[in-house]
């Protein structure tokens, strides 16, 4: 699924069930088959452990060894971290990067409340502006999918971003060991990158587990594809405005915008942080299924 797939947004909660009850169907037709739907409660099986607690009827029906897996193996702690500033509301037409990242972000926390783990959610501008507490319960999901809902519902007011000082914040703020999973455009300051780094480094410093879901318009943020004509392009957080033709500039914008995005990803990888590319419109499958293997992997 895909935003050209929703002719028309509905309950956040639903899209959610219908996005990751889609998914689980892929997985039995694509190569990450092994994982079975019953991940809830099973774990792939490691060579070498006991096979006192294989699963054979798993083993039966996917010809992979899964290991039955207890209450306390289950909990997993996860926040969700969503960049509400101005940029996330472009293009304006649709929302798309504030409604891609709500949508994809709402599919994790109902995965994570179906497999009785933990989720919480933290939206941030220039500072943080929600932040629930961290729980598993039905009621506490619902009061989650309520703020999202709010969110795509909202006018989006001039407001800019501060992704570092709000990073910082948390890694000081989350003392379990965690799931951090990030959905921002990181259109900060580029000349501010350092602090951002920085930022990263220090929530990776406090031994937590990060997913950053880089939130694009590829077409038009990256590659600049915009018709050779004049153009005012306004700045959504400061209101700044410029006129030019695009195809003045394109060479140029389009080497800047790599040189920064290269560099975040190439610190990521330093700091061992997944990046992923979040293009909002491929298919939200991208989100899925490098949140299912992080957490896989964490167990």
């Amino acid at each position: 699924m895909n935003l050209k797939e929703i002719k028309q947004f509905g309950n956040v909660e639903l899209l959610a069930r219908q996005m990751v009850e889609g998914f689980i169907t892929g997985l039995h037709k694509s190569p990450y088959h092994g994982f079975s739907v019953e991940f809830a409660e099973h774990r792939l099986y490691n060579s070498g452990e006991s096979t006192r607690y294989i699963d054979w009827k798993v083993f039966a029906r996917t010809d992979k060894l899964f290991v039955k897996r207890f209450e306390e193996e289950t909990n997993l702690r996860c926040h969700l971290v969503l960049d509400n500033s101005s940029s996330m509301y472009y293009p304006q037409k649709d929302l798309a990067k504030i409604r891609f990242s709500t949508l994809a972000a709402a599919a994790i926390a109902y995965m994570l409340q179906k497999q009785r783990d933990a989720v919480g959610l933290t939206t941030f501008a220039e500072g943080i502006e929600q932040q629930t507490q961290v729980k598993s319960t039905p009621a506490h999901l619902n009061s989650i999918f309520r703020i999202m809902n709010n969110l795509l519902e909202q006018e989006s007011a001039k407001k800019r971003t501060n992704t570092a000082d709000t990073l910082h914040l948390l890694a000081e703020q989350i003392h379990k060991r965690s799931l951090v999973v990030i959905f921002s455009d990181m259109m900060d300051n580029f000349s501010e990158q350092d602090a951002l780094f920085s930022a990263l480094q220090h929530l990776k410093h406090n031994k937590h587990e990060i997913l950053l879901f880089h939130v694009t318009d590829k077409a038009t943020e990256q590659l600049f594809d915009f018709e050779d004509r004049p153009y005012h392009f306004i700045d959504l957080e400061t209101g700044t405005e410029v006129k030019v033709n695009p195809a003045n500039i394109r060479g140029y914008y389009q080497e800047q915008v790599t040189k920064q995005f290269s560099a975040l990803k190439l610190k990521c990888g330093q700091y061992k942080i997944d990046f992923i590319e979040a293009d909002v419109a491929q298919s939200f499958d991208q989100i899925l299924l490098p949140y299912f293997i992080k957490r896989s992997r964490m167990h």
